[in-house]
């Protein structure tokens, strides 16, 4: 037989050390039943669990963590994994099921896949005190002469760039494979870019400057999603409050 876990003395039922010993396990095991109970709860309502996301640099290193900076205020037992890497390397990680969502540069029609456009127009980037930057708007033709950071022709916005200034003459003596990249070159004072709003952004704070363009080139991105997706629920809000997010400006 088992050892008896209480014993009456003077008619009151008491614990024996035994059973006294058992409280502090007794209470992991309630706690570890709460907890689960609780990370259940916030599965249900989106405010728990975990979210994988894949997403190209431009988007990666700007818009994805102001706006995780929002996103997880009311969410602290949500776990998140942001992957930033190439376009094309997104859509097979979301067709794969190893990301739950991704952001890539287009175009891509891919069966089984949600795809949803968000159109950005580009934006040039100066340093500080260029005599460009006395202008509201510039157009292609005011890059004349310039020294000119373009972006290797890889990506259709490289291509977007290339075409706009395809009657400019201007001088290309750096390419970059990053929008990022080429902002810190302009922030060396080694030329002026055209380049992604939300990457020039953060440039801005350091003291740069940021003009839009007369002409428009496209360098927005896709969301990619999958239906197979394990956590639709979670990815659906996530989604959602980016772009309301985006929309409102409220990433710049």
């Amino acid at each position: 037989m088992g050892q008896p876990l209480s014993r009456v003395i003077r008619n009151q039922l008491l614990p024996t050390p035994q059973a006294i010993a058992l409280i502090p396990e007794v209470e992991r095991s309630f706690i570890g039943l709460d907890r689960i109970a609780r990370l259940a709860a916030g599965i249900r309502e989106n405010t728990a669990g975990s979210l994988r996301i894949a997403a190209m640099p431009a988007v990666a290193n700007t818009l994805l963590p102001r706006f995780l900076a929002h996103f997880l205020e009311q969410r602290p037992n949500l776990q998140v994994s942001l992957q930033g890497i190439p376009s094309h390397q997104v859509a097979e990680m979301v067709a794969a099921g190893q990301v739950d969502i991704g952001y890539a540069e287009g175009p891509l029609n891919r069966h089984g896949l949600d795809i949803q456009a968000v159109a950005m127009d580009a934006v040039v980037i100066l340093p500080p005190d260029h005599p460009l930057g006395e202008h509201d708007v510039l157009a292609p033709s005011d890059l004349a002469h310039q020294r000119f950071i373009g972006l290797r022709p890889d990506s259709l916005f490289a291509a977007g760039v290339q075409l706009a200034l395809s009657e400019v003459p201007r001088i290309t003596q750096i390419e970059a494979s990053l929008t990022y990249t080429a902002c810190a070159l302009v922030a060396q004072g080694l030329g002026v870019s055209i380049v992604d709003p939300p990457t020039a952004q953060d440039f801005v704070t350091r003291g740069l400057l940021m003009r839009p363009l007369s002409v428009k080139i496209d360098t927005g991105f896709l969301v990619i999603r999958s239906s197979e997706s394990r956590n639709q629920g979670l990815v659906e809000l996530f989604s959602s409050q980016f772009l309301e997010h985006f929309e409102r400006g409220a990433l710049g």
